[in-house]
């Protein structure tokens, strides 16, 4: 039972520096702005200048911050904080820090912030600070201000020939190539039908780049083309059609599983949010509140459903998996009728 429900019994324990009140409140001083725990060594307050929160989430959205002496803010919040410093430092730096030397700055293990990161963000401190200079090329090459050469150093590749070796893999096609839009690169298509409709899946070098629904092929034909405008678009093969068929019989009985290679093409918030969807597993559901909470931007509920409605490879990366806190159904790029027959499907499995 709850012995600290009166302000005269939390005063209380805060006098004594009761330990034990810590799960039942905190308290905030209007003159130093800060809160702390029941138990806080620091100097004692005076009662007139003191208030108390449920939680320390209360306090802060008062507008209070965390004391540091005795670490008020919850443990989720300073891994949070944690993790968001370490994701500054390795969008910041010239040359993106070593796992070690992110550790000696921050004052923590290597390997307990590897693990934080991962757990927080999706991804390792390498493959973010990879991701994220990912993106500043494509916005670079998609601006055309300066030459492929500047756009790789500027996004903090200190070596051109090292971006070349995984170029592929972070743009899915040589730069050049992106820049024009797909010009040069190879792009396997077939279309299909299903049970949702038209379907379409397209194929770069590297993996799977777009599953697309709707209700005529022709108009998934023609979001293929706006994607990659100068790419050789290659349908009506038959070897790639039966990957389609892997795709459809996914569709159609979801305990069959997909093992396809992927490539994924988005910013590094985008693909922290498409990895951990990618974890969401087949019959549960996930909030975009939860997503945001498990990439360590438990603020960004709305940017986490923008990049979902980004996502162009659908089924494969499961955004139809996330739903409203209330458990509504809405916001599906291709529709919530088909959103609900997927979740229905995985459902009846679980």
């Amino acid at each position: 039972m709850n012995a600290f429900t009166t302000d005269d019994q939390r005063w209380q324990a805060v006098q004594t520096r009761d330990p034990s009140a810590a799960k039942h409140f905190v308290y905030a001083v209007r003159t130093t702005g800060v809160y702390c725990q029941p138990g806080c060594k620091s100097r004692m307050a005076k009662r007139e200048n003191v208030e108390f929160f449920a939680d320390a989430s209360a306090a802060e959205a008062a507008g209070y911050r965390a004391c540091r002496r005795c670490q008020a803010k919850p443990a989720a919040n300073r891994r949070s904080d944690l993790v968001a410093r370490a994701c500054r430092l390795l969008e910041t730096s010239d040359n993106p820090p070593s796992l070690n030397q992110l550790g000696t700055q921050l004052a923590v293990s290597p390997f307990h912030l590897h693990r934080m990161f991962k757990d927080e963000t999706g991804l390792t401190p390498k493959a973010y600070a990879s991701a994220f200079r990912a993106q500043r090329l494509r916005e670079s090459l998609n601006d055309g201000q300066c030459s492929v050469t500047d756009a790789i150093y500027d996004a903090g590749y200190n070596s051109s020939s090292r971006f070349y070796e995984s170029a592929d893999q972070r743009l899915g096609m040589r730069p050049r190539q992106y820049r024009a839009g797909g010009n040069g690169a190879t792009i396997h298509f077939a279309v299909g039908q299903c049970s949702l409709g038209a379907i379409l899946v397209a194929q770069s070098e590297k993996g799977i780049c777009a599953i697309l629904l709707g209700e005529a092929p022709e108009a998934l034909l023609e979001q293929l083309q706006d994607q990659f405008p100068k790419a050789r678009l290659i349908g009506g093969d038959a070897d790639y059609e039966r990957v389609v068929a892997e795709v459809v019989g996914f569709i159609e009985a979801p305990a069959l599983g997909l093992d396809l290679p992927l490539d994924v093409q988005g910013t590094a918030f985008q693909e922290r949010v498409w990895q951990a969807l990618r974890e969401v597993p087949l019959g549960s559901r996930a909030s975009y509140t939860e997503i945001a909470e498990r990439i360590g931007a438990p603020k960004a509920v709305r940017a986490v459903a923008m990049a979902c409605a980004a996502n162009r490879i659908a089924v494969a990366i499961p955004c139809h998996r996330i739903v409203r806190r209330d458990g509504d159904i809405s916001g599906y790029r291709w529709g919530v009728e088909r959103k609900q027959q997927l979740l229905a499907r995985e459902t009846a499995l679980s």
